[in-house]
């Protein structure tokens, strides 16, 4: 109803002020959305401490992942460290969040393309025997492409052989 009433008042005005939760007024558009953002994760995240990120757990994390890790004491290194201090703190910020007094509004939504209750058949009897009688599969299928060689089909490739 609130949101309603706001929809009118706004066709009647091209800006609007809403107040805050401190009292301050935030400029809205039409609709009611800011013109400027009201809050930032920065700003968020900057009453939580910095984490240290030492270069020896930095190197290790590219070892891991199998990259090379740029050479200690140089500023991409040093970037490199504060970016990862950054991510740490908000990992630590998300998990201090205390999900305990949720109240969930329903079950995840199903996202499968097959119907509720019925799963997928991963038996290779049924299956073939459900396929359409007119679908190519298989070998006969290399009949449709436009090149090959000893039963494989022929990918070109702009890498020169060698």
């Amino acid at each position: 109803m609130i949101s309603l009433s706001r929809h009118f008042i706004s066709s009647l005005a091209s800006r609007q002020f809403v107040t805050r939760s401190k009292s301050t007024l935030v400029e809205v558009d039409s609709v009611g959305i800011p013109l400027k953002p009201t809050w930032s994760v920065n700003e968020l995240l900057s009453s939580y401490p910095r984490p240290a990120v030492s270069p020896s757990e930095l190197k290790r994390l590219h070892e891991l992942s199998a990259l090379i890790p740029p050479a200690d004491g140089t500023s991409e290194h040093t970037k490199l460290a504060q970016e990862m201090e950054e991510l740490v703190k908000l990992v630590e910020a998300v998990k201090l969040v205390d999900v305990g007094e949720v109240v969930e509004e329903g079950a995840v939504p199903d996202g499968r393309i097959w119907a509720s209750g019925q799963g997928v058949s991963l038996d290779a009897e049924a299956f073939a025997a459900s396929e359409d009688a007119d679908a190519v599969s298989g070998r006969a299928l290399l009949a449709h492409a436009s090149r090959t060689m000893e039963g494989l089909y022929v990918v070109e490739t702009d890498k020169p052989r060698g």
